[in-house]
């Protein structure tokens, strides 16, 4: 007796009705239970091969198809030809890549992947959320995913450790939360960064900043200017960082810090550094701190930290303030004032009784230039402001807008925003420093377009 005989006489189904449904809506229980049947006979049968780092990626899809078929036949499942052909795409994606969510990771205009159980997918396009048609089997075929997704990059998730920070091997960043945190099923977020990584041309095709923005902020990368990348999540800090690094000049040292990789440089001398979480008895994990503290006794010319999250933050701004010029780093911060504050803050973690005005004229004299990202309620992503850090003026550091987004132009009939980053007309003062080193900035990149409008100094 085939399976699809053995589940209908045991759902007291007629025989000869395989599209008949029970338990979840939209789902047919006879193709799920063959679809994970079929599956976990492939991995019984092609054992270690799934595994072997020697086999091309080519001649793996063919055997696991051709197993597959095999498998497929000895069911004799009366399926039909479009059932058929969506089984084996089904468990060619659980085999080969990432179950269900495997179309979603291969749409380019996706940008985001949210798994909100398994019977809910939501992704993001053009900055807007929508619900896809995309289901998992259950909580358990889900859960496999994630496995699959946190072995790849040597970490754990189990009910001792039930959060976790990963990445997919193109450098997308992944989350993942399981019971007994996750209520409702384990959730899963992908964040997907393009094989393709964005030049800045792309930015300012997009309209995130300008050609005037572009060229001071290479300029400020070239002269080893330290820079630090602000706004709150998905904003697009990390993208801004990748541009602005590869504005590094080859043949510098590059040592990269972050939690989980995500950063695509563009150079080939780049060293990167990756946190460790604990093991299952709570011991060995290397935190940023610990790293950024190691990438000093490493030789670089520039160190880039993928996110300042907490007491890292002061080992940063002493890397910046002696003689690591040029390094970059991100924020979670609304405006650029905003991330002075956050990094006192997180200054203030790292547990050392340090009084505040010694912490903002470390900041003062470390940062040159703040990069602030949002994501407008159109959902595109500008640079909104790109402020220079003056000095310290009493006990208060001074900001200086150098460029800022023209909210004034209103909205058109669609809603998307018609402004764009514009210059105030300011000269920065950096720029004497810039001119030092044989990078000169004209009076062209610093000119408004229309009336001048008023600087604000704060």
């Amino acid at each position: 007796m085939s399976l699809y005989q053995r589940l209908h006489q045991a759902q007291g189904g007629e025989e000869g009705a395989p599209g008949a449904t029970s338990g979840k809506p939209g789902r047919d229980p006879v193709l799920d239970e063959l679809r994970s049947k079929i599956h976990h006979v492939l991995i019984d049968d092609l054992g270690p091969i799934l595994y072997d780092n020697r086999l091309a990626p080519d001649d793996l899809r063919k055997k696991v198809h051709e197993q597959l078929h095999a498998a497929l036949a000895a069911e004799r499942a009366p399926l039909s030809a479009a059932d058929k052909a969506q089984l084996i795409q089904d468990v060619a994606d659980d085999i080969l890549g990432y179950g269900p969510i495997e179309q979603l990771l291969s749409d380019d205009d996706c940008s985001e992947i949210m798994c909100n159980g398994p019977n809910q997918v939501y992704m993001e396009k053009g900055g807007k959320l929508t619900l896809s048609d995309v289901t998992f089997v259950d909580d358990m075929h889900l859960r496999r995913i994630i496995d699959k997704i946190v072995a790849q990059v040597g970490r754990r998730i189990d009910e001792s450790t039930p959060l976790c920070d990963a990445r997919l091997p193109d450098g997308s960043r992944v989350n993942a939360v399981i019971a007994p945190l996750a209520v409702g099923g384990p959730f899963l977020t992908i964040r997907k960064f393009k094989a393709d990584p964005l030049q800045i041309d792309d930015l300012i095709r997009f309209g995130t900043l300008n050609a005037q923005a572009a060229r001071f902020l290479q300029a400020c990368i070239v002269g080893k200017l330290n820079v630090v990348v602000a706004g709150g999540t998905g904003t697009g800090k990390t993208t801004t960082l990748n541009v602005l690094s590869s504005f590094i000049p080859e043949g510098e040292r590059i040592v990269t810090i972050e939690d989980a990789k995500e950063i695509q440089m563009h150079q080939d001398h780049v060293l990167s550094l990756e946190s460790r979480p604990p093991n299952i008895e709570g011991k060995g994990a290397i935190h940023i701190r610990d790293l950024v503290k190691n990438s000093l006794r490493m030789r670089p010319d520039r160190i880039v930290v993928g996110e300042c999250r907490a007491g890292e933050a002061l080992d940063m701004l002493q890397a910046m303030n002696t003689g690591h010029d040029g390094s970059l780093t991100t924020v979670h911060a609304n405006t650029p004032r905003d991330s002075l504050a956050r990094l006192e803050t997180l200054v203030m973690m790292a547990g050392y009784d340090l009084p505040i005005g010694a912490i903002r004229q470390q900041m003062s004299s470390a940062i040159d230039l703040i990069v602030q990202c949002s994501r407008l309620r159109d959902g595109s992503r500008k640079i909104t402001y790109i402020s220079e850090v003056q000095g310290m003026e009493g006990e208060i550091i001074t900001l200086q807008d150098i460029f800022l987004f023209d909210w004034s132009a209103g909205v058109d009939e669609s809603g998307r925003y018609k402004g764009s980053l514009k210059p105030v007309g300011v000269r920065p003062k950096f720029a004497e420093k810039l001119a030092d080193q044989g990078i000169r900035l004209g009076p062209e990149v610093f000119q408004p377009d229309g009336p001048r409008r008023p600087a604000r100094g704060r």
